[in-house]
């Protein structure tokens, strides 16, 4: 069923018909039909009738096996046999409501019955209200992680949660697998969760918002297939359709989907996004601005690509698809998932810089939060605390939204959960202006744009070789000194807006102006470091051992401490066995090797100290790579601690 298919306007009903009269199918069959040779048999019994009723259910004749059926209740009504033998027939048939009622008869049956046969029989069998407690704890779970109210495609109706378990509930789905269910004491719940799984899977739309897009209140109580297709209508129609046409009952958008003057549901559903597109069964994704039979290369220039929403939704779900301004699958690719598709996940991999491969296996997690920072850093949100929000998902965050707050204070709260909760300081790697959040953070998401400030990779034979060249010189009390130091500094942590931050401390003995038209270039010297030449977002006052800074006022260059250093693992044992000489222990090895890596060019930031006595972070505009002077000195780097930072 495609584009442009009229649906049906009226509600869907589920095949729910009266109790079934299995005496009116007489007129169905003629004078000598199994049904008057039934009743003209010389003195039948029930046993008869029971035997030629199991017969017909064996061969799939459910009409006659449900009259020889009705007869054995006609000749012992008292016995749960008749209707156990109805229940069968009318399942067979796909009269489910009526083998769950004819089920449910049988049942009182055997608990009226004295006799020890049956009181076990019944003890076999479980009841339609146990099974459909237990279908209702699947759908619960469900429906836990999945939008509070969605489409229904087949109505264009808007449904809330009550409205979907109540349909589902009224479904030939739902009857049965309560009718197949009841017939066995234990509950194959793999079956159960495969059916309310199915019936209740949802599609995702992830588009761009265009001029007048329809909220909840103009389609409430509306069927949207009714609606005058115009702009926002008309795409919420096509969306509907082509969930539809694809095999979903149920569909999302967050145009109409969300009841936004309600200011509890509206910040719950930002703050549930991810979690939505993650477990949708589908994700849409509508290019507008993509005209019809497009060549490779039209993604990369639609809008789409440039709003922070959307980041999340393509990383978010499983399966995605993606489709052309005439709702046709761009590239004309009808693949189910374009995921799987090479040519596409290389396109956005592209323009959007995240490698295809975390784009198809995504998950939210705090690991290498830089890069992920990166991705959004070139993005644009409609409401500036959007950019935060639209990302906390992506970190397996569950931030409170507080539209109003603006997006320092937004942002701010993001990077201090990341930072607090996974002691990853890639986040303080940034260049530009400081945030009145705390000023180790960035005001703006752009300042993320660079690229990562990354470690130097040292092969194994390298870190030997330099591992080699400082035993002797570097003696093993000072290396042991640094490393546990080193080891015991704690993890990066926030109160409120203040930031404890450990690192290693390199205070500044110099600061010059650099010749030139930019007047915040400067030159910067520490002890046990080579000069830096560094450019400011902030004006500093130019000092040195001639023109000392203000007594209250110090500036320190810090390398933030990270952990990773501790654990990298052991290179390979030199051939020459030095590791094996009287007083070269492991331990020495390991300090010797974090010395190594302490001497590589590393990312740093600049301190200054405020008249109250508070640190603040001085923002530049370029990064700051500085480097140890001297490898075998380790004087120079033990002035490590935990700093508080505003």
């Amino acid at each position: 069923m495609g584009i442009g298919t009229q649906y049906p306007q009226q509600e869907w009903v589920a095949p729910t018909q009266p109790f079934y009269n299995p005496m009116s199918l007489t007129s169905q069959y003629n004078q000598r039909s199994d049904y008057d040779r039934a009743i003209n048999m010389n003195s039948p019994s029930d046993t008869d009738f029971e035997n030629h009723s199991k017969a017909k259910l064996r061969e799939g004749r459910w009409k006659e096996a449900l009259i020889y059926a009705q007869m054995v209740v006609q000749l012992n009504p008292s016995s749960h046999v008749g209707y156990q033998l109805m229940h069968a027939a009318f399942h067979g048939a796909q009269y489910y409501v009526e083998a769950i009622a004819a089920f449910q008869t049988m049942l009182s049956r055997l608990d009226n019955a004295r006799d020890t046969e049956s009181q076990k029989l019944r003890q076999q069998y479980l009841s339609p209200s146990e099974v459909g407690r237990t279908i209702q704890k699947v759908i619960d779970a469900q429906l836990e992680n999945t939008p509070l109210r969605v489409l229904d495609t087949t109505t264009g109706l808007l449904c809330d949660r009550e409205t979907q378990i109540s349909t589902f509930k009224s479904s030939i789905e739902y009857n049965e697998l309560v009718s197949s269910t009841i017939t066995h004491r234990d509950i194959d719940m793999k079956r159960v969760e495969g059916v309310v799984g199915t019936y209740f899977r949802y599609a995702m739309l992830s588009h761009r918002w265009e001029g007048k897009e329809p909220l909840l209140q103009d389609i409430q109580g509306r069927a949207v297939y009714m609606l005058t297709p115009v702009g926002g209508i008309a795409k919420l129609q096509s969306f509907c359709q082509t969930a539809y046409s694809l095999g979903y009952r149920w569909a999302w958008s967050d145009t109409c989907c969300i009841d936004k003057n309600n200011p509890t549901e509206h910040q719950d559903s930002v703050k549930s996004m991810f979690s939505w597109y993650h477990h949708s069964a589908l994700t849409v994704v509508y290019l507008s601005d993509v005209p019809p039979s497009s060549k490779s290369g039209a993604l990369q220039k639609s809008a789409w690509i440039t709003r922070g929403w959307t980041v999340q939704e393509f990383l978010a779900p499983k399966v995605i698809l993606f489709f052309q301004k005439d709702w046709t699958p761009y590239l004309g690719d009808h693949t189910s998932n374009h995921k799987d598709s090479v040519v596409i996940m290389q396109e956005l991999e592209n323009v959007t810089g995240i490698d295809r491969r975390a784009v198809v296996g995504f998950r939210p997690e705090m690991k290498n939060a830089r890069e992920k920072l990166q991705w959004a850093s070139r993005r644009t949100t409609t409401l500036q605390e959007d950019i935060a929000y639209s990302l906390s998902g992506i970190f397996g965050i569950r931030l409170s939204v507080d539209y109003g707050e603006k997006k320092q204070s937004a942002l701010g709260r993001l990077l201090r959960e990341i930072i607090a909760q996974s002691g990853d300081i890639t986040a303080l790697d940034w260049v530009g202006k400081s945030s009145d959040f705390n000023s180790c953070l960035p005001a703006d998401i752009t300042s993320y744009n660079a690229p990562p400030c990354k470690r130097p990779s040292l092969s194994t034979n390298k870190i030997q070789a330099l591992v080699s060249s400082l035993r002797g010189f570097v003696p093993l009390q000072s290396a042991s000194k640094l490393y546990e130091a080193l080891d015991h500094l704690g993890a990066p942590d926030f109160t409120s807006h203040r930031l404890s931050l450990p690192c290693i401390v390199f205070p500044v003995t110099e600061a010059t102006r650099r010749s030139g038209r930019n007047q915040n270039a400067y030159t910067v010297k520490s002890d046990g470091l080579l000069d830096l030449q560094i450019t400011m977002e902030d004006t500093l006052i130019p000092f040195s051992s001639a023109r000392p800074p203000p007594p209250w006022q110090t500036i320190l260059l810090v390398r933030p401490w990270s952990r990773d250093l501790l654990e990298l693992d052991d290179p390979a044992k030199d051939s020459s066995g030095a590791q094996n000489k009287p007083g070269y222990s492991d331990s020495y090895s390991r300090a010797l090797r974090l010395i190594v890596h302490l001497k590589q060019p590393f990312g740093a930031f600049l301190l200054a100290r405020q008249r109250d006595g508070a640190l603040k972070r001085i923002a530049s505009d370029h990064d700051i790579i500085a480097q140890v002077k001297d490898m075998a000195s380790v004087d120079h780097m033990m002035d490590i601690r935990t700093l508080e930072i505003l």
